[in-house]
């Protein structure tokens, strides 16, 4: 059975528990104001001088201009 990551409780399967990952509501809500509250962050790595990568959103349109286009 999974552990709940705020208090460490067994997690009962997604099946009989709408809170899952969580044990609990009260526990998915705790987890929830602390990314509000930015006690969580993603990690970013910082760009480095010309890395050769190319960040997605600024990198090259696919085949065929890769927009939506509507008949």
């Amino acid at each position: 059975m999974a552990k709940c990551p705020v208090c460490g409780k067994d997690a009962p399967a997604r099946a009989v528990n709408r809170a899952f990952p969580f044990c609990s509501e009260r526990c998915k809500l705790v987890d929830l104001g602390k990314w509000l509250g930015e006690e969580y962050r993603v990690p970013v790595r910082a760009p480095q001088e010309d890395d050769g990568e190319v960040p997605l959103a600024l990198g090259p349109e696919p085949e065929g201009g890769g927009g939506r286009h509507d008949a």
